[in-house]
């Protein structure tokens, strides 16, 4: 899970810090709305911490702004020592997901975080994936093309996984690569081996492949090539 922190208390930004990377999340942080706004919309989060009292922007600006401009779909969890309601109805207009107020524990923004996380992907309930053709049971790990079983290893289930849970949308190869392998560094085209074996699976069993390659980007499937074989 890689995380942003936007926290100008030091002291609590260093806490959530090293407490979110010892539990293996890869963590950034800023300390001012400004360079946190930068940092959310040029990397690639599963979530976002953020204070709302920040010098240059505060918190609900900054959030409004992901939202509205940025047009970031990335979860948003308030922590703050406002603990008043209009607050928090302000909060939740702006974009935000959840709010915790200080002072909090720490695995309870981990867990806060981990449901973020787990129902933007759909992994909240163990809904099968269909798309055309194809389906995915995520309870089982099994994968058919019209009924008709399609045996993939682990790694490759679980880039199909994550890309039919958000059809049509572009996965850069970092987060692909943080999916499959967290912090560890693949070698240089173990990715585009695992991609290359899924895309032959699926083309073997449908007669085509609907994972796309995004030239520069990475990857994405593409709900418009799943048709009915």
């Amino acid at each position: 899970m890689r995380v942003l922190i936007i926290e100008d208390d030091l002291d609590i930004a260093t806490n959530l810090y090293e407490f979110l990377e010892g539990r293996g999340c890869v963590v950034d942080m800023a300390r001012d709305g400004v360079s946190g706004m930068h940092l959310a919309v040029s990397g690639e989060f599963d979530a976002i911490v953020l204070d709302l009292g920040l010098p240059g922007m505060d918190g609900l600006r900054l959030c409004s702004k992901l939202r509205r401009e940025a047009c970031l779909d990335v979860p948003v969890l308030i922590l703050t020592a406002r603990d008043v309601l209009d607050d928090k109805l302000t909060a939740f207009d702006c974009g935000a997901d959840d709010y915790l107020v200080k002072p909090f524990a720490l695995r309870e923004v981990e867990a806060r975080l981990k449901a973020l996380v787990a129902r933007r992907r759909g992994r909240v309930v163990n809904r099968k994936l269909v798309h055309g053709a194809i389906a995915f049971d995520p309870g089982n790990m099994a994968v058919s093309v019209d009924g008709r079983p399609v045996h993939l290893s682990r790694k490759c289930l679980r880039l199909l996984e994550m890309m039919m849970s958000a059809p049509n949308r572009v996965y850069s190869r970092a987060e692909l690569e943080q999916e499959l392998w967290g912090d560890e560094h693949p070698q240089s085209d173990s990715l585009r081996s695992h991609m290359h074996l899924l895309r032959r699976a699926l083309t073997d069993a449908s007669g085509l492949s609907p994972i796309e390659t995004v030239h520069g980007v990475g990857y994405r499937f593409s709900a418009a090539d799943v048709g009915q074989t």
